[in-house]
């Protein structure tokens, strides 16, 4: 299963060197502030998922031997766990997000989220596994995108560029996949300071299964390594 490619910002290390990238990530992302450009559309219809995956979310997280050698994981605590979801998404809690309904609903209750990241020591790209509880479908995520391909976000006096594309979802056995590339940039380019990711997603009942690959500058995304990684958490939690 091959996806797309894109460039990535560069996080710090989650692997073998613990939490530096889930810090890294949180310190540039929540720096900035967010505002976003695009067009707020009607909400998707107020689906619920309603099959629940009664196992408990770190336990169904990708473990060391799933991830390729270059990416030793490492399993964040639930409020790193929500802090690296926040630097994926490119907005920092309390940013001005305008139009207001790209801001999305990211997860806030710890036990309602799970999340490892392996790091490249070497390239210091990062492959970060999300499992997030949610009733929502993923139609609602899929369209939020649609319609919020670029964000201009602040916070304080920064504000930083969100630019999002679909992708081909990967084709997983799930209820279903969606697929996106994404740049962060800042008011100050330059190599090494745009954030490149590129991110695979899928839901089986509530849980919703994301798997980012994040670069800085114009580094080529591994998509093979993200690929096995993700179909690897696919697969746990169809087992439940």
């Amino acid at each position: 299963m091959n996806v797309p490619e894109a460039p990535g910002p560069r996080p710090r290390r989650f692997g073998r060197g613990g939490l530096a990238g889930c810090a890294a990530l949180g310190l540039l992302l929540t720096a900035c502030g967010q505002t976003v450009s695009g067009h707020p559309g009607a909400e998707s219809p107020q689906v619920t998922v309603a099959r629940h995956i009664a196992s408990e979310l770190t336990s169904m997280l990708p473990t060391a031997g799933q991830f390729p050698d270059e990416y030793p994981p490492t399993v964040l605590s639930a409020s790193d766990a929500i802090g690296a979801d926040a630097d994926l998404r490119g907005i920092p809690s309390g940013a001005a997000v305008d139009p207001v309904g790209c801001a999305g609903s990211p997860p806030s209750d710890p036990a309602r989220i799970a999340a490892t990241v392996g790091t490249d020591e070497d390239t210091r790209a990062s492959i970060t596994v999300e499992l997030i509880r949610t009733t929502d479908p993923l139609a609602r995520l899929r369209a939020q995108l649609q319609r919020c391909g670029t964000v201009h976000a602040q916070h304080g006096p920064v504000t930083n560029t969100i630019v999002t594309q679909p992708d081909p979802p990967a084709p997983v056995d799930a209820d279903d996949s969606l697929a996106w590339r994404r740049t962060v940039s800042g008011q100050r380019g330059g190599p090494g300071l745009t954030r490149s990711m590129r991110a695979l997603a899928a839901q089986i009942g509530d849980v919703r299964i994301i798997a980012t690959y994040l670069t800085f500058g114009a580094d080529k995304p591994d998509m093979t390594a993200l690929d096995q990684v993700f179909t690897a958490a696919v697969q746990d939690v169809r087992k439940g």
